[in-house]
């Protein structure tokens, strides 16, 4: 338990939170279950605005809301981003919760999560972040971005293997909620062993439920902790300058670049528009080249122990690609 612990301390000091606002769960799509289904949908506000740019799994949770009476709303994207504006008309007096994605696991669109922070909460919606493709590249601030919710997994960007998650929830928030999806680690008490006894733990570890994953929480500490000390500032500076580069060189070499060009819109993740992506990734797999497909793009998606010349050899991989 004390490496578990220490994980989630190590996530709460990535994020500028607390470490009893962190709980720890196996995948964001439980952390995003466990939320839903303490919400009540009952009343009149009862809508959930999310986006067409989340991950499949969020919007599964949010579309089995609506057997509680849950109405959801998806919001379109406009040349793969989604405008500020889409907020501002969407999200009214009837949101209950307002989802997005940090950095879209597509093509790296990185959202103003601040502004939309703002937006939201002007009409009293609350506001869950999917984190999953940004924290450990890009710099969060729970507190100044003033977001509700946040879930990440450490599979990607924090380094870690599956099996662990960590949810954030405001304390004033989590204590307001009861969950439904519940388990022994959310007591006030784990090992009294009351069964007749419901109670929960104070902040965010009421969203607890099972024995959390022992070995995983090893690993997250470990990742995390070594996060810390590089710095994500320095991180996001560097893979900023990849991004540059990756963008440029693609244009040069003819493929059509699915992210933002904007970087100030734009994590590490660089989308290429390929056809056949699926084989593309195959092909490049067997030189040794690592990218995924997602849809019809390739995405390059490059960390700090990564350099300039690996990802133009990862462009001039998909460019011979048109030649055969």
């Amino acid at each position: 338990m004390d490496k578990v612990e220490e994980a989630k301390g190590q996530f709460a000091r990535l994020i500028n939170a607390s470490p009893e606002e962190i709980a720890v769960l196996s995948s964001v799509s439980d952390c995003a279950s466990s939320v839903a289904t303490a919400l009540d949908f009952s009343g009149e506000r009862n809508q959930i605005v999310t986006t067409e740019m989340d991950f499949p799994s969020i919007g599964h949770v949010w579309l089995a809301q609506q057997k509680r009476g849950a109405q959801v709303q998806f919001l379109p994207s406009a040349d793969s981003v989604i405008p500020l504006a889409y907020y501002s008309e969407s999200v009214n007096e009837q949101t209950l919760i307002t989802s997005i994605p940090h950095v879209s696991y597509y093509n790296g669109f990185k959202q103003d999560v601040k502004q939309i922070a703002q937006i939201v909460h002007k009409k009293g919606s609350y506001l869950f972040v999917d984190a999953y493709q940004s924290a450990g590249s890009v710099q969060i601030d729970v507190k100044a971005m003033d977001i509700d919710f946040l879930a990440a997994g450490v599979q990607k960007y924090m380094l870690g293997i599956p099996g662990i998650a960590f949810l954030y929830v405001r304390k004033e928030v989590a204590e307001k909620l009861t969950p439904v999806v519940t388990g022994w680690f959310g007591r006030v008490s784990p090992f009294a062993f009351d069964i007749k006894q419901l109670d929960f733990a104070q902040a965010a570890r009421r969203f607890e439920t099972g024995t959390p994953p022992m070995i995983n929480g090893y690993a997250a500490a470990a990742s995390i902790g070594m996060l810390n000390e590089i710095g994500v500032d320095r991180i996001e500076a560097y893979l900023q300058s990849l991004s540059r580069t990756a963008i440029a060189y693609a244009q040069e070499k003819g493929l059509r670049v699915m992210s933002p060009l904007d970087l100030s819109q734009k994590a590490a993740n660089t989308a290429i528009y390929i056809p056949q992506a699926s084989k593309a990734e195959a092909i490049l797999k067997e030189k040794g080249i690592l990218v995924s497909a997602r849809n019809d793009v390739i995405r390059i998606a490059p960390h700090f122990y990564n350099t300039e010349q690996e990802v133009k050899a990862a462009i001039d991989a998909l460019a011979a690609l048109g030649n055969r």
